[in-house]
């Protein structure tokens, strides 16, 4: 009698963690309507966060924030030009704002994402 019960309790338990895996992963995955603007979201998230650790470092060496051409330029930034995404900068003395904006034919996709001196991107 006692096996059985905790038979049925790891049944119960393994289903209640296959669900909440589940619902994790949905959400982790439904980034547009298809595979190619997930894999797009990902490689624009990761480029964000190479133009913010240029733009730190550029910053550190010459005490001022600079713009994608001077980043380009310099050698600072080695970020690939993105099919449905253009990256724009805006810099001041104390901070700096990259944005990548969505141009491509997924209705689902992220419109805008943003990363600024603390590293912390966000998306709308």
């Amino acid at each position: 009698m006692g096996r059985s019960i905790g038979f049925l309790m790891l049944i119960v338990v393994v289903a209640i963690g296959g669900y909440i895996y589940t619902r994790q992963a949905q959400s982790v995955t439904t980034v547009g309507s298809n595979p190619e603007t997930t894999i797009d979201v990902t490689a624009v998230r990761n480029d964000l966060l190479a133009i913010a650790g240029a733009e730190r470092n550029y910053f550190a060496s010459n005490g001022k924030y600079a713009t994608l051409d001077e980043l380009r330029t310099n050698g600072d930034m080695k970020v690939q030009n993105r099919l449905n995404y253009s990256y724009s900068a805006q810099t001041s003395d104390t901070g700096f704002k990259i944005t990548a904006d969505y141009s491509g034919p997924d209705p689902k996709a992220p419109k805008h994402f943003t990363v600024d001196e603390t590293m912390a991107i966000t998306s709308n």
